[in-house]
């Protein structure tokens, strides 16, 4: 391939992340307030109590602004995997494009059908049938969360599928095995109840806003008694499913658990990182201590990446140098084979076009044998295969303060409801009144961890991001960047104009 420009790359990058980060700011308030929905509408046709209705028409109403606009921006997401990522496009699209396929055909049209009911149906279609549109539009939520998911996962850990030497693309081999890699299945389980928390926490905010200001008292005390719930057991699945998700880390991405827990040196009975800061100076091989602070679970992070308590954890150390005693290759001998099969294949091209089978069989036989480590053959460093860990490390530690935190809260909200004493307790509304904005930073950061915790691959050992963007020029890619910008910014400010706007209406205007 040509010389690759970084600017291009970067610009790429940014243009990426913002969209990706810009669109995760209302995903989860769907997957989460989409079941919220479901469930107050279902206590409203078990009741009859017209309470319950007016409530379910608010949540609901605030649950299409924010549907509405992060459909817009999921769309925009995908149209860049053609425009700044064609590169990767051509080479895993037979893959990648398959379960994207399947969520726009099967969930986005389950949700797109029952949602006019949902929202226009309540004096059109029986009580029974409309409760049953919320449902289907909930489970179309998470359905079109699982096949984007499931496309994201195989990204992480590529599994069923093969190399095609002759168009040089991964082809599908077994979407079953993509469908339920551990991977896949941690990262979807995970996702999505750490969103139920989301939407939980979103319904907590608002409606301690109204019990601070006195309004609206009952129906904030009924969505709180309800999310509350909710959220306690997303809160601790979400605990579950994220100690799943590290565990499949450490058999398949090693590198982003090391950077995430700041292991620079590999240890027998690994301890786990409970408080720490970083040693800002600190480089790799340099001989400094990791951390200026740190309070350790013993043996903790060899239960988590191994289930064994004395396991050997690799370091940053080990995974760039390798370890002979514990069969780790070191990523410069990776590369040299990466650069041998990159040379195969080449060979095998040029082979297969003159018509010299000889030739072609024997290149074909040399690039199998190094085709595993074909992406580190577009490697110039062994370094480069080391992600930025301060950024990991914080992003990581942040989601799981917040993540244990959030459990705490939901008890004392649950407590206080049973106890009738809510209204009542004025410092518990001011503590969970901003929990929705410290929790969907933690999913924000979330993705960080999974995204920023891979790099520098964008299919994991296979393909590096900066071979993966369309041979276009950086400015072009930079002034879209701007464009998308400036655009996002605007959808924003008239999403929270719109949301505050029916929020300070309140229920009787839903």
């Amino acid at each position: 391939m040509g010389e690759i420009d970084l600017g291009t790359v970067n610009w790429a990058r940014a243009q990426f992340t913002l969209t990706v980060m810009y669109h995760w700011l209302f995903v989860p308030i769907t997957l989460g307030l989409s079941f919220l929905c479901a469930f107050y509408e279902s206590i409203y046709v078990r009741t009859g109590n017209e309470e319950w209705k007016k409530l379910t028409k608010f949540w609901m109403t605030l649950f299409g602004i924010n549907f509405a606009i992060g459909v817009a921006t999921g769309i925009i997401m995908e149209f860049e995997f053609g425009t700044n990522w064609s590169n990767y496009s051509w080479m895993v699209g037979d893959i990648f494009g398959a379960p994207l396929a399947i969520e726009g055909i099967f969930a986005f049209f389950l949700e797109a059908t029952f949602f006019a009911v949902m929202f226009f149906g309540w004096e059109r279609t029986s009580k029974r049938f409309h409760l049953f549109s919320t449902w289907m539009v909930a489970i179309g939520s998470n359905m079109s969360a699982l096949w984007i998911l499931v496309a994201n996962g195989w990204m992480q850990s590529p599994v069923g599928m093969a190399f095609n030497p002759e168009s040089a693309r991964f082809e599908m081999q077994n979407i079953w095995e993509v469908i339920f890699s551990p991977v896949a299945v941690a990262k979807f389980t995970h996702t999505t109840t750490s969103s139920f928390v989301v939407g939980s926490c979103f319904v907590i905010t608002i409606s301690c806003w109204y019990l601070l200001k006195g309004r609206h008292v009952e129906m904030a005390k009924k969505s709180i008694a309800v999310a509350a719930v909710f959220g306690l057991i997303a809160g601790i699945a979400t605990a579950i499913t994220g100690d799943e998700s590290a565990y499949a880390n450490g058999r398949v991405q090693p590198m982003k658990m090391a950077a995430y827990e700041g292991l620079f040196e590999g240890a027998q009975g690994a301890d786990l990182v409970a408080v720490g800061i970083l040693n800002s100076g600190k480089k790799l091989g340099d001989g400094q201590e990791p951390f200026a602070f740190e309070m350790t679970i013993p043996k903790g992070l060899s239960i988590m990446a191994k289930r064994e308590l004395n396991a050997f954890v690799p370091g940053i150390k080990d995974l760039v140098y390798g370890n002979e005693a514990e069969g780790i290759m070191p990523v410069a001998e990776k590369m040299e084979k990466g650069k041998a099969a990159l040379a195969d294949l080449a060979a095998f091209k040029a082979a297969s076009k003159i018509g010299d089978q000889g030739e072609k069989d024997s290149a074909l036989a040399r690039f199998t044998e190094n085709q595993p480590y074909m992406g580190y053959g577009f490697l110039d460093t062994p370094e480069e295969v080391v992600p930025p860990v301060a950024t990991v490390y914080y992003s990581f530690h942040y989601m799981v303060y917040v993540g244990s935190m959030v459990i705490l809260l939901m008890l004392l909200l649950l407590r206080s409801t049973l106890k009738d004493s809510l209204v009542d307790q004025k410092w518990l509304q001011y503590l969970a009144f901003p929990s929705f904005f410290i929790v969907l930073l933690a999913s924000e950061f979330g993705w960080v961890v999974a995204e920023v915790g891979r790099q520098p691959w964008a299919i994991q050992d296979m393909l590096p991001v900066k071979v993966s963007v369309t041979n276009i020029a950086a400015g072009h890619v930079a002034t879209t960047f701007f464009i998308f910008f400036v655009l996002f910014a605007i959808l924003l400010i008239a999403e929270l104009k719109i949301m505050l706007k029916q929020i300070q209406i309140g229920p009787e205007g839903a």
